[in-house]
């Protein structure tokens, strides 16, 4: 089944109209054919979404690679969500992520593709595990309660990344970047992460004149990687990272943010003067998960420039400004007041958008 040798290579980006594959598209166009993160001469690249393939469904998948014949694969797809969402919705997460990621690799190896880089989460990581973070420990115990379906989902394509490795000698590795977050982010207050939630409620606020409520203590501390720079470095495993040993893609340990600093951020980059509180009776999930980016930084040999978080947020404040009656912000838009709506009961594939 396998497909005969390609002479223009194309790069499939599945998940490919969200956060990461927006930013994906963005650095492949911006940065100079040939350079060590531009498009290289003759070289195609497809973003695709769920619109186009189900990759839960085995057929829609088949033929989702026979169509573009893919000889390298970008893996972003997934049944993403924030925190609540994720401790709601387990049997979801943890079946559909699966479902997806098996299709994808299975296809990928039928059709010969010659290499295929899976995104993961530091939710992988074992709930009770000595700090930092490092490639070494994914399996080391069980991941946080939080996101038990999802982190187990993910965990289990290292697992096959490694067995296709010693049953056919596939080149599949995996990145695993920390909280994510940029432009075309996923703002929707049900369902986003930090950073998006955090502006769009603050957005809301600030237009509305209303209190600004940050859910849990603020405590907690995360790293946080900006999407463009996460685009440069997935380029750059693509291109030039060749283990089956997945690598952690974050600023370093040291660089680690309470969700109050970056709430701080939020309110000065909003211009919000009201009202600014926190919600202790919300869950705070996981307080802390340091990863140590010490792999990346051997492998990259060059200085490679993490954006500053300030000016990384500024820009995704304005770009969600600048872009709200088209960025995903649920069902709040056009709402003269901010209110809490019902999760739906059902689920979708969307676009990889963060780490939890």
């Amino acid at each position: 089944m396998s497909s005969p040798l390609q002479s223009t290579p194309v790069v499939l980006v599945t998940g490919g109209t969200g956060l990461v594959g927006y930013a994906l598209r963005h650095v492949i166009e911006t940065e100079l054919v040939g350079s060590r993160y531009g498009r290289r001469e003759g070289e195609q690249w497809v973003f695709v979404s769920s619109k186009e393939a189900d990759l839960r469904d085995p057929e829609q998948t088949r033929r989702l690679f026979e169509k573009y014949k893919p000889t390298h694969v970008i893996h972003l797809a997934a049944l993403v969500g924030g925190l609540y969402k994720n401790m709601k919705y387990k049997l979801s997460f943890l079946r559909d992520n699966t479902l997806i990621n098996d299709n994808v690799l299975h296809f990928a190896h039928a059709t010969g593709v010659s290499k295929v880089i899976s995104c993961l989460s530091t939710c992988v990581f074992p709930d009770k595990v000595s700090y930092p973070l490092d490639e070494t420990k994914i399996h080391l115990g069980l991941p946080h309660e939080s996101n038990f379906g999802y982190a187990h989902a993910k965990r289990m394509v290292d697992v096959a990344n490694h067995a296709y490795k010693d049953q056919f000698g596939s080149n599949f590795t995996a990145a695993i970047p920390t909280n994510i977050f940029g432009p075309n982010d996923n703002f929707d207050l049900e369902d986003s992460h930090v950073i998006p939630a955090l502006i769009h409620k603050c957005f809301l606020a600030k237009r509305n004149n209303t209190p600004f409520a940050v859910s849990g203590s603020g405590k907690p501390l995360r790293q946080f990687i900006y999407s463009y720079d996460l685009a440069k470095l997935l380029i750059w495993q693509l291109r030039e990272y060749d283990d089956v040993e997945p690598v952690i893609l974050s600023v370093g340990e040291d660089e680690e943010l309470s969700i109050k600093q970056v709430a701080d951020a939020v309110v000065n980059a909003i211009g919000f003067e009201g009202e600014y509180t926190f919600d202790t009776s919300r869950a705070d999930g996981q307080f802390r998960k340091p990863a140590s980016n010490k792999k990346l930084l051997s492998q990259l040999h060059d200085d490679f420039a993490f954006t500053p978080f300030d000016s990384a947020l500024h820009d995704t404040v304005r770009w969600f400004v600048d872009n709200y009656d088209h960025a995903r912000t649920g069902n709040v838009k056009g709402k003269e007041q901010l209110r809490d709506a019902p999760i739906a009961t059902h689920t979708k594939v969307v676009a990889m958008n963060g780490s939890h």
